[in-house]
């Protein structure tokens, strides 16, 4: 049954008691719009409380997952958040915004899972690592992406990679950038599956629909005790990425990276 989310930038189907989530800009390899995070918000938060859903799928259409932010909008002083809003303005909105995408996942009193069909990078990423469990298509990929774009990262995702991988595997992930094949994800505790192309979609929906069909109730306190077994806050943390990522986008270091992928070239960062 579909769902409307009141945006084609988001889509919403419920099956049974297992309700899909499919970030929806495949021209743009499902890059984040504020259309697509404010329904994301809306369906998360309904979801949370609606007795008719038990599990929950996040994918991306086509042939991505979701590359995060769209860095061609980032480019345009005029796009995004109203110019003429001051820096604490948008920290503050920014901190709203992942605490209802990011943190209501990690939150939600009911198992999440990210199908990862395709590229998943920058808040993207973090998207599908704020998500329980994750089943990857052998063909995609991760990415941290961040310093590519000359900002430190956002949505909670160093504190979801520290504690997936260790510190100091997220540290080498997010300094340098690089690509994460689906059976390195494996190995390092990225995705809990890597599967085939062909059998992705319907081992992902199999276990969604496992977990509608178990003891919600179990899980709920399962899922408080595990987030609770770990240390620190991961508001704390949402928070403070919050305020790093927005002055981070006021950099020159951030302008030229930008201004760099429209171009197609190799950005030159001065550290300013």
């Amino acid at each position: 049954m579909d769902v409307t989310t009141g945006t084609d930038h988001l889509l919403a189907t419920l099956d049974g008691a297992v309700l899909t989530l499919t970030l929806n800009r495949p021209q743009s390899r499902n890059a984040m719009s504020d259309e697509m995070l404010e329904a994301l918000a809306e369906q998360l938060a309904r979801a949370e409380v609606s007795p008719d859903v038990r599990s929950i799928v996040l994918t991306g259409a086509g042939r991505g997952f979701c590359a995060g932010g769209d860095v061609k909008a980032m480019a345009d002083p005029q796009a995004g958040a109203a110019p003429d809003m001051s820096i604490d303005e948008k920290i503050h909105l920014q901190r709203i915004i992942q605490r209802q995408t990011a943190g209501r996942l990690f939150h939600m009193p009911k198992p999440t899972i990210a199908f990862i069909n395709g590229a998943a990078a920058g808040a993207g990423l973090v998207l599908a690592l704020s998500c329980d469990l994750r089943v990857m298509s052998t063909d995609a990929f991760l990415m941290t992406a961040f310093a590519n774009v000359g900002v430190s990262g956002d949505f909670g995702g160093t504190y979801f990679m520290t504690r997936l991988v260790g510190a100091a595997m997220a540290r080498e992930l997010y300094y340098l950038s690089e690509r994460v094949a689906a059976d390195r994800a494996l190995q390092l505790g990225l995705t809990n599956w890597s599967i085939e192309p062909d059998t992705a979609a319907s081992f992902t929906m199999e276990i969604a629909h496992r977990l509608a069909n178990g003891p919600s109730v179990s899980y709920r306190y399962m899922k408080e005790n595990l987030n609770r077994a770990i240390s620190g806050e991961a508001d704390d943390c949402l928070d403070i990425e919050a305020t790093h990522h927005v002055h981070c986008m006021a950099t020159a270091d951030h302008r030229e990276a930008t201004s760099a992928f429209v171009e197609k070239r190799k950005p030159i960062f001065v550290g300013a």
